[in-house]
């Protein structure tokens, strides 16, 4: 790898690998760190060019990030984790997951998308004019090429069939908001589309892991006990 990804970790036993969105970093994980640390290795990252990781010279990508983290679980020794990831992570975290098999154990998906479509479109179109304004502005501004950079994630990726999710055999919980940017029927076609995918709604917008912790993790942990009752991690 180019670069070392900043990382915060606490506690011990199964590795939970915890994915930010984009442009955020693994602060955004602090109420799940505290609430699983207990039970769980809890590693939250911070992806390439996000929070303190630098953005080294590899393309800047969601299929980069996957390989970054191969790198990344590979440097610790870690031959398999629970990746739970928000939004762009979930993105990453099913692109890893259909590269890299053997290391996942159970997958958490929060707000993903499957292609650009899948993202309502009154949140989107901003997206795509800032991206075209700040494109405008890249040759003559490092801030604004960073902007464009990190919009182009949105503007362009992922693309991934929903067909591609039935090699995905682990379990899978697809968890959103109810008011979240993510279409609803977007949401539920991930879950319906992983073999042993399972849905969950809870109150709250896209940031409802932030906005509505209590509920959010209270899904994420009994979808992980019922694995660990029946020996799936």
């Amino acid at each position: 790898m180019d670069i070392q990804l900043h990382w915060t970790e606490k506690g011990t036993g199964i590795p939970l690998v915890l994915l930010h969105g984009n442009g955020e970093d693994g602060t955004y994980f602090q109420n799940q760190m505290e609430a699983f640390s207990g039970e769980y290795r809890v590693i939250a990252v911070d992806t390439r060019g996000h929070g303190k990781s630098p953005r080294g010279t590899a393309p800047f990508s969601l299929g980069q990030f996957a390989e970054d983290l191969k790198e990344f679980l590979d440097e610790r020794g870690i031959k398999k984790a629970v990746i739970l990831g928000f939004s762009d992570g979930g993105n990453t975290a099913m692109l890893f997951a259909l590269k890299y098999p053997p290391y996942v154990s159970a997958l958490i998906l929060n707000g993903a998308n499957l292609d650009p479509s899948g993202v309502k479109r009154s949140v989107q179109l901003p997206i795509e004019l800032e991206y075209r304004a700040a494109g405008l502005l890249a040759p003559f501004s490092k801030k604004a090429g960073k902007t464009r950079e990190l919009l182009g994630l949105m503007v362009k990726e992922p693309r991934i069939r929903p067909e591609e999710l039935k090699k995905i055999s682990v379990p899978a919980l697809v968890i959103a908001g109810t008011n979240d940017m993510i279409k609803e029927e977007h949401t539920k076609l991930i879950a319906a589309s992983l073999p042993a995918g399972e849905l969950k709604l809870i109150a709250g917008s896209h940031f409802a892991a932030k906005e509505n912790s209590l509920e959010f993790n209270r899904a994420v942990k009994e979808f992980l006990d019922r694995q660990r009752q029946e020996d799936r991690l």
